[in-house]
C-alpha cells in the first residue's frame, strides 16, 4: 500500500504543476533515482546505467535562444490573438504552438522540411493569461523551447 500511496501522491502532484514541469519530472525522476543510489547507497554505476542518464538528460527540453516567438505583451481580444514562431535551428522536424493555460494546450504543429522555411504565423484563442510556448523538434529528438507571457484582458475561451 505504501507504493500505491506514493503513486497516487506523484501524480496528484503532476496534476498541479504545469505540463512542461511535469514533463521535467518525469525525465529527472529515474535520473534522481540512479545518482542517489550511487552516492548514499554505493550502489555500482555501469555504463549503460550511465548512457541512460545522458539519454535522459539531452532527451529533456531546453531553453534556446535558436528559436523565436513573436506574441504580444497585453492581448486585448482573447479571442484572436495573433502568435508567430520561427528558428534557426538545423535539421528541425518540427516547430510546435502552446498555450499553457487553455483548454486544449496544443495550438499548432508544422512539419518542416529541408525545402520549408521554419517560420509559421497564426491566431489563437487564449481564455486567460498564460504562458506561450513555441518548441523546436530536431530530427535527433531533441526538443528546444521558448516562452512568451501574454496577458489576456477580454478571454477568447469563453472566459
Amino acid at each position: 500500500t505504501g507504493v500505491a500511496l506514493n503513486q497516487l501522491m506523484f501524480f496528484h502532484g503532476l496534476m498541479r504543476t504545469t505540463p512542461l514541469n511535469a514533463s521535467i519530472i518525469m525525465v529527472a525522476t529515474p535520473i534522481l533515482v540512479l545518482v542517489l543510489a550511487g552516492v548514499l547507497l554505493k550502489e555500482r554505476i555501469t555504463w549503460t546505467k550511465a548512457l541512460g542518464v545522458l539519454l535522459g538528460a539531452t532527451g529533456a527540453l531546453t531553453e534556446s535562444k535558436d528559436v523565436s516567438l513573436t506574441a504580444p505583451d497585453i492581448a486585448e481580444n482573447g479571442a484572436v490573438v495573433p502568435l508567430a514562431l520561427s528558428t534557426t535551428l538545423p535539421n528541425v522536424k518540427q516547430l510546435v504552438l502552446m498555450v499553457e493555460k487553455n483548454p486544449s494546450p496544443l495550438v499548432a504543429v508544422f512539419n518542416v522540411t529541408p525545402d520549408i522555411e521554419a517560420s509559421f504565423a497564426t491566431r489563437s484563442k487564449m481564455g486567460q493569461s498564460s504562458d506561450v510556448y513555441a518548441i523546436a523538434v530536431t530530427t535527433d529528438g531533441k526538443a528546444l523551447f521558448t516562452k512568451k507571457e501574454v496577458k489576456v484582458t477580454l478571454g477568447g475561451c469563453g472566459g
